[in-house]
C-alpha cells in the first residue's frame, strides 16, 4: 500500500470506513447544475490537493490525516500544499510582498508618493476635500502609473522588490478579453470607492483566515501575476461591498431575516423572504461529511430545483449565503471543498443556466481557489448536451476537475462509503432536516460588539504595520522567516478575535443550530456521533512575538 493510500486509510479511519485515493474536481458541474448548483456554490473553499492537470506550483502530494487538522496559525499543519504561508519560494514570497505593497496603496496607507522607504498612516483616504466634502470624482488612478524608469517586473530572487513597480497602469488596461468584467469593476472601484470602504470589505472577507492566504488565492489563480491578482482581488471587494452586500446584508442578516421577511405585508418583500427559506427547507443543497481529502462537502441535490420556482435575487443570494458558510468550515491544511451534484432524476426541467452563470463567476472570480472536487453522481444522458454547453463556458483548467461517477463504486473512489448519505447509497444514515430559525436568536449587545470590533481594528493595524515595514526594507534588517513568525503571530490573535466577534456580525445559521459550528468556531461535522478531534488552538498573543 502506498504511502498516499495509507494516509488516506488513517483519515477514514476516524469515521470506520477506508477511504479511497483522492481526484481532484471543479466548479465545472457546479455550473451546469442550475440554481440548485448555485447552493452547491457554497463550498466556495479552497484548493488543497491539486490534479496533475494543474500547474506544478498547484500540485501537491501531500496527504492528508484527519488528525493534523489544525486551527492556529502559530503551528504548522502537516502537508501543507505549497503556494501558502510557510512554504512559499522566495519568489513567491516576493509576489507576495509586491502584492501587499499594491493592496496598501488601494487602502491609502501606502504615500504613493513614497519609494518605498517612507509609509504614510495606515487606512488614509487620498480622497481630496472639496467644500468640505470628499470630491469622490477626483480620479485616483494615477496612483497606480509607474514613473518613468520603472521595470515592469520587480526581482523577487530575494524576496525584495520596490513597492509599486508591479502595480496596474491603470490607463492601459484592455477592456477587450475580460471574461468577468473584472477590469471595470477595479476601474470604478479605485476610481469611485473610498480607499477605507475596500480597505473595510477586505477585512471583513478575511474572517478567520489568515490574511496571507488570502491574497495568495489571487496569486495562485493568476499564475502569480501580480497585477492581475490585484485587479482580481480589488474587484472581488468592490463586487462584496456595492453588488452583493455580503457581509453587511448576507451573513449578518441571514436566515432569521428570511423568515421575518416572509411574513411582510409587502408582496415583494414576503417572496424573497419565501424564496430564500424554500431553498433551505427543501435542502436543496446541503453540508454534510468529508471527503477521502478531508475535505468539506456540499451535496446537492439537482431534481430538487424548477426554473422560475425562486426570483434571480434569491438564487444568488443563497449561492453567496452557502458559499460563505463553507468558508467556516476550513481549517489548515485544507483550504477547499468537494460539491457532489447528486443527478438522480434529473430532467431538463431542472436546468436553469442564469444561476449556473453567476456560480461560474462566483468561483472564478469572486473566490478563486476555492474548489478541490466536483462529483457528477449518476448523470442520466440527457445532461450531456447540457455539460457540452456549460464546458464551452469553464476555464479549461476549471473543466479539468470535474468527475463523473455512474454508481457508488464509482463515488467510493472520492468519498469513503461511510460517508456517503444512504439517498447516494452510501452507509451514512445521516437525512438532511432544516431546523427553523427562531425570532430574536441573534439579539446583540452593542457593549461587547464595540469593544471586540475595536479590538480588531488594533489587531488589522497591527498587521498592517508588519506588512509596511515589510515593504520599507524588503526584508533587509530581518529575515523572512522572523517576518512571517510576526505575521502569524498577529494572524492567529485575529482568528481568535473573530471567533469571539462572530456572533455578533454573522446570523445564526441551521449549522449553527444543529451543532456542526460551535462555540469559538469548534466543528463538529458528525454531532450525533463522536466529538471530532481538533487540535486546540494555541492562546498566545501577537505581542508575545513582538
Amino acid at each position: 500500500m502506498s504511502c498516499r493510500v495509507r494516509a488516506v486509510a488513517r483519515a477514514a479511519s476516524k469515521f470506520t470506513s477506508p477511504p479511497v485515493p483522492k481526484q481532484s474536481g471543479s466548479t465545472a458541474t457546479a455550473l451546469v447544475v442550475v440554481g440548485i448548483a448555485v447552493s452547491g456554490a457554497l463550498l466556495y473553499p479552497r484548493v488543497t490537493n491539486q490534479s496533475a492537470k494543474d500547474t506544478e506550483e498547484y500540485q501537491s502530494e501531500a496527504t492528508f490525516d484527519y488528525k493534523d487538522r489544525t486551527d492556529s496559525y502559530l503551528v504548522m499543519a502537516p502537508n501543507t500544499p505549497v503556494g501558502r504561508p510557510g512554504t512559499l519560494t522566495p519568489e513567491q514570497e516576493g509576489k507576495l510582498r509586491e502584492l501587499w505593497a499594491a493592496t496598501m496603496k488601494v487602502f491609502g496607507a501606502l504615500d504613493e508618493e513614497a519609494n518605498g522607504a517612507e509609509v504614510a498612516p495606515a487606512a488614509v483616504n487620498d480622497a481630496t476635500e472639496k467644500d468640505g466634502k470628499k470630491d469622490k470624482k477626483k480620479s485616483r488612478l494615477n496612483v497606480f502609473r509607474r514613473n518613468k524608469g520603472d521595470k515592469a517586473d520587480s526581482e523577487t530572487t530575494s524576496g525584495a522588490s520596490t513597492p509599486g513597480t508591479s502595480t496596474p497602469d491603470i490607463s492601459k488596461i484592455s477592456l477587450e478579453d475580460d471574461k468577468h468584467g473584472q477590469n471595470k469593476d477595479f476601474r470604478d472601484a479605485i476610481a469611485n470607492t473610498a480607499p477605507e470602504d475596500l480597505r473595510k470589505a477586505f477585512w471583513g472577507m478575511v474572517k478567520l483566515d489568515h490574511p496571507d492566504a488570502l491574497l495568495l488565492r489571487f496569486l495562485r489563480a493568476r499564475k502569480w501575476d501580480v497585477d492581475k491578482a490585484l485587479i482580481m482581488m480589488i474587484s472581488t471587494m468592490h463586487w462584496r461591498l456595492e453588488q452583493m452586500h455580503v457581509d453587511d446584508d448576507i451573513m449578518k442578516n441571514g436566515e432569521e431575516a428570511a423568515l421575518k421577511e416572509s411574513k411582510s405585508d409587502d408582496p415583494k418583500v414576503k417572496k424573497e423572504g419565501e424564496d430564500f427559506l424554500a431553498q433551505l427547507r427543501m435542502g436543496k443543497s446541503y453540508l454534510h461529511g468529508l471527503d477521502a481529502e478531508g475535505r468539506p462537502m456540499c451535496i446537492v441535490r439537482a431534481r430538487l430545483h424548477r426554473a422560475g420556482e425562486q426570483s434571480e435575487a434569491s438564487l444568488e443570494r443563497y449561492t453567496v449565503y452557502t458559499i460563505e458558510t463553507a468558508r467556516l468550515l476550513l481549517r489548515a491544511p485544507i483550504d477547499t471543498a468537494t460539491i457532489v451534484f447528486d443527478m438522480t432524476d434529473f430532467s431538463m426541467a431542472n436546468m436553469d443556466y442564469a444561476p449556473v452563470k453567476f456560480m461560474i463567476k462566483c468561483f472564478e472570480a469572486n473566490y478563486p481557489e476555492s474548489l478541490g472536487t466536483v462529483l457528477v453522481y449518476k448523470a442520466p444522458w440527457i445532461f450531456n448536451a447540457v455539460w457540452n454547453v456549460i464546458k464551452g463556458w469553464l476555464d479549461p483548467v476549471v473543466a479539468g476537475k470535474v468527475h463523473f461517477a455512474k454508481n457508488v463504486t464509482e463515488l467510493e473512489k472520492f468519498v469513503p462509503k461511510s460517508q456517503i448519505p444512504k439517498e447516494l447509497e452510501g452507509d451514512d444514515p445521516y437525512t438532511y432536516a432544516y431546523t427553523e430559525p427562531v425570532e430574536g436568536e441573534n439579539a446583540r449587545d452593542a457593549a461587547p460588539i464595540a469593544a471586540l470590533e475595536s479590538e480588531r481594528q488594533e489587531l488589522v493595524s497591527k498587521y498592517e504595520k508588519t506588512i509596511l515595514e515589510w515593504v520599507a526594507d524588503g526584508g533587509a534588517s530581518s529575515s523572512l522567516d522572523d517576518r512571517r513568525r510576526k505575521r502569524d503571530a498577529v494572524a492567529e490573535s485575529l482568528r481568535v478575535n473573530y471567533w469571539k466577534l462572530d456572533p455578533h456580525v454573522r446570523a445564526k445559521s441551521l449549522y449553527d443550530r444543529i451543532g456542526l459550528i460551535g462555540e469559538g468556531g469548534k466543528l463538529n461535522f458528525y454531532p450525533e456521533r463522536e466529538k471530532e478531534n481538533v487540535k486546540p488552538a494555541v492562546e498566545t498573543s501577537a505581542d508575545d512575538l513582538d
